[in-house]
């Protein structure tokens, strides 16, 4: 397949372990990689330029990490004692995808009733969270210009919801 051809979104290869909802803490060692058995994906629309792809993205898993704690980590710390704060357990699985592609996405998402954050065109011309939730208010739900969207859930799922996205470059 070239980069043109739309795939079914996949993940790096990960060795196989058990998965972080089935594995006991006594029989898996404590470095060994974990494979998640949910996905956390965004969706970008393409034409979003380089910056505004920065922001949707960081304004979107932001929205995932507080309405789903089970998704954040345990806090970090380096190694003279210095506290950082915790950070979502799993990657974060980056597309992209035309404004149709989005528009389907999200009326799968709805359709399967998955945790899911929006980021509309009209947010950029917003400069507050209260100018942003009223933006999106303002508008149907069919008429939300969506150029970005993340979900959480099971992986083939979110797969399913993705269908026609391809990985951003």
């Amino acid at each position: 397949m070239n980069a043109e051809t739309p795939t079914a979104p996949t993940e790096p290869s990960a060795p196989v372990v058990p998965t972080a909802s089935t594995a006991s803490t006594a029989s898996v060692p404590p470095t060994a990689p974990l494979r998640f058995d949910t996905k956390i994906a965004v969706l970008l629309r393409e034409d979003l330029e380089t910056w505004q792809r920065l922001n949707v993205t960081a304004f979107l898993v932001s929205g995932l990490g507080t309405a789903l704690p089970e998704v954040i980590g345990e806090p970090y710390e380096d190694a003279d004692g210095v506290a950082y704060l915790p950070m979502l357990r799993q990657p974060v699985l980056v597309f992209e995808g035309t404004k149709e592609t989005l528009t389907a996405a999200h009326a799968r998402v709805l359709s399967r009733s998955l945790p899911r954050a929006v980021f509309t065109s009209d947010l950029f011309a917003t400069g507050n969270d209260r100018d942003n939730r009223a933006a999106v208010r303002a508008v149907p739900t069919a008429g939300l210009d969506v150029v970005g969207l993340a979900v959480h859930g099971p992986r083939n799922a979110v797969d399913k919801v993705l269908k026609g996205a391809r990985m951003h470059p």
